[in-house]
């Protein structure tokens, strides 16, 4: 049996996790929003470094040609990746995409805000195998967290390569969404076993349906909403690559349906959320952990609100763009957190009314 001091350990590992996958999901969405992706043309390194260089007299004479050719072969190899799972037309596309061609010109805050990114990938791909060999001091009591966690930690290594993939292709556009999908499940599995670890013993809480029910559906909207605000994110650089990124106020202008869609699933997501809000109030006290994972979703709900109005009338700031982000997955995260406690929770003592 294993000893308190290794689960322990483990909680620690999976909480730390947590935090610096939501890092990373802010990382990312500055990365996206500034349009570093490309501030460093090869993976893993960076400029063929470990450390990247700051200026642009550290590289080779013919840095963008070669990087140009590296990009080439990346995207040649994810084709017939294509043509094994049949999207033939989209491969071939993909081969004849004369825009990555275009070469990068060296920017060093680019190259460092791509590098922090990485940084931050490769941090969370550690502390996730620390936390996968750490599971399995929970071996005795659940084969679940040990599974999940393992399960998570090849998650995490497939993300990253996803990652390189949306810097190198232009054409690709839907696997910016399922990057994002993808984090939001790595970030609910890395949940998930802290709350397996936390309550582990605990006996289930009695909560009536219709508050399962409400959470379930809150949390499937907020999904629906993050995938449109991805596809909106899409459609946003494709109008900014037709202005050749001047016009910027005209950017929201030009971005279709999909961005009314979004707008409005967004007065959907603050309704279901009142009254979620309602319910939980009315089953548990102030002092619960159930009403304080409410209260936390409804502050980032209304700062989420506060950045979409800064996006539309200031023309999409790139710090509001990286912020709306980082909201919409902490209310994944807390709607996910409540979900979970709803059945089983560590205060049940003196948690209801």
């Amino acid at each position: 049996m294993s000893s308190p001091k290794s689960k322990n350990r483990f909680r620690k590992t999976n909480l730390l996790s947590v935090a610096i996958l939501f890092l990373l999901i802010l990382a990312g969405g500055v990365v996206r929003s500034t349009g570093s992706g490309m501030g460093c043309p090869d993976w893993p390194k960076c400029f063929g470094c470990l450390v990247p260089p700051t200026s642009v007299s550290d590289l080779p004479a013919n840095y963008k040609e070669q990087y140009v050719e590296g990009r080439m072969k990346k995207n040649q190899r994810f084709a017939k990746t294509l043509d094994v799972f049949g999207y033939t037309d989209l491969a071939r596309r993909l081969r004849q995409d004369k825009s990555i061609l275009i070469p990068e010109e060296f920017n060093a805050a680019k190259t460092w805000t791509e590098y922090v990114n990485r940084l931050l990938g490769a941090t969370s791909g550690i502390l996730l195998l620390l936390t996968a060999i750490y599971s399995f001091s929970y071996r005795d009591v659940s084969k679940l967290i040990p599974f999940l966690s393992v399960f998570n930690l090849v998650l995490i290594f497939f993300q990253a390569w996803l990652g390189s993939i949306v810097v190198s292709t232009n054409l690709v556009s839907w696997i910016v969404t399922v990057h994002m999908l993808l984090a939001l499940a790595i970030l609910a599995i890395a949940i998930t076993t802290y709350h397996l670890a936390k309550v582990n013993g605990r006996p289930n809480l009695r909560v009536n349906t219709i508050t399962r029910i409400i959470t379930i559906s809150a949390l499937i909207i907020s999904i629906f909403q993050i995938t449109f605000g991805t596809e909106v994110r899409e459609k946003i650089d494709a109008v900014s690559a037709r202005f050749q990124g001047g016009y910027r106020g005209e950017w929201i202008k030009n971005a279709g349906e999909i961005f009314t869609h979004h707008r409005d699933l967004a007065i959907l997501v603050l309704v279901i959320n009142v009254m979620l809000y309602a319910l939980v109030r009315r089953a548990f006290n102030k002092h619960s952990l159930q009403q304080q994972i409410m209260s936390f979703t409804f502050l980032m709900l209304i700062l989420q609100i506060v950045t979409g109005i800064l996006l539309s009338y200031l023309a999409l700031p790139p710090y509001a763009q990286a912020v709306h982000i980082l909201l919409a997955s902490l209310i994944f995260g807390a709607q996910y957190y409540l979900m979970l406690n709803l059945y089983k929770s560590v205060n049940i003592h003196g948690g209801r009314k």
